[in-house]
């Protein structure tokens, strides 16, 4: 393996086929339905999750992997390597940077560990992780690692269109986007990040017209490097999306992912969304 090691968590909603290519260790956060316990991804899969979220009448809530979590993850890797990269969700909706920065004094293993916030969540997250195993895999250093994930954090975007915003506000991560609730009007809001933060960009009146927001956003950027369309149950649309950004950007990887038990807790079932991995031309 590279001589630095790289790990995320389970919210940068990595294809499980993308990190093991790249060879990045996913640690999964929790999710909870009452008592019932779940790792996420693992113990839950996104069929099964969505299929509790319709039926279940207690309404699921997520947690951090408790810091012996993590420091067994790092032991386990530090069997192999010395230095190890661990790519975070945005510390601003998550308590996962924290908890992986105080875990490794909890590590058994001698180890360097360093811990980036990405100011991201799901595949804009996940690019960096990426970007970084990549780097990683060339033979760079940690530190040069380090540079190459704090760089790709500003070169990283997302958009992502609801059919409704009642999860994001009833788990506490709406941020700005609370000035789109209560209007009167059925609209489809569109929503991205901005300094780790949710932040509201559109409301569109239709389904197509906000997936056409998503389109306009992705075709925005002047030079493209990757691009993620992520869905939670309509695979359809999604798979509609990825052809449309694939005719306009033919040469670019295009990965299409499942949102994770973790980010529907906080979308709800109607989630669709887009990420870019380059250099924007023009303001969406």
């Amino acid at each position: 393996m590279p001589s630095v090691a790289i790990v995320t968590d389970s919210v940068a909603d990595l294809p499980p086929h993308v990190a093991e290519e790249f060879g990045i260790t996913v640690v999964p956060l929790v999710v909870r339905f009452g008592t019932d316990v779940y790792r996420d991804g693992l113990d839950l899969n996104p069929d099964q999750f969505y299929g509790k979220l319709k039926t279940s009448k207690i309404l699921p809530a997520t947690s951090v992997p408790s810091p012996a979590t993590f420091a067994d993850a790092y032991d386990k890797l530090a069997e192999k390597t010395n230095e190890i990269v661990f790519i975070s969700v945005t510390s601003k909706l998550s308590a996962t940077y924290q908890v992986a920065l105080q875990s490794i004094g909890l590590m058994k293993k001698q180890c360097r560990v360093e811990v980036v916030d990405s100011q991201w969540a799901v595949m804009a997250q996940g690019f960096i992780a990426i970007a970084a195993a990549k780097a990683a895999q060339a033979g760079a250093s940690l530190n040069e690692v380090l540079d190459v994930a704090r760089q790709t954090v500003h070169r990283v975007d997302m958009r992502a269109a609801f059919d409704t915003l009642e999860y994001l506000e009833r788990g506490g991560r709406i941020g700005k986007a609370q000035a789109f609730l209560g209007s009167l009007l059925k609209v489809n809001p569109v929503i991205g990040m901005k300094d780790g933060e949710v932040h509201p960009y559109a409301r569109e009146r239709s389904r197509p017209k906000a997936i056409d927001h998503l389109y306009n956003f992705a075709a925005s950027f002047g030079k493209v490097e990757g691009l993620a369309v992520e869905y939670a149950t309509d695979l359809d649309e999604a798979n509609r999306l990825v052809q449309r950004l694939h005719s306009k950007y033919p040469q670019v990887p295009i990965y299409l992912s499942r949102s994770s038990p973790v980010i529907g807790t906080h979308t709800g079932p109607g989630l669709i969304l887009v990420n870019v991995f380059g250099n924007r031309q023009a303001a969406a």
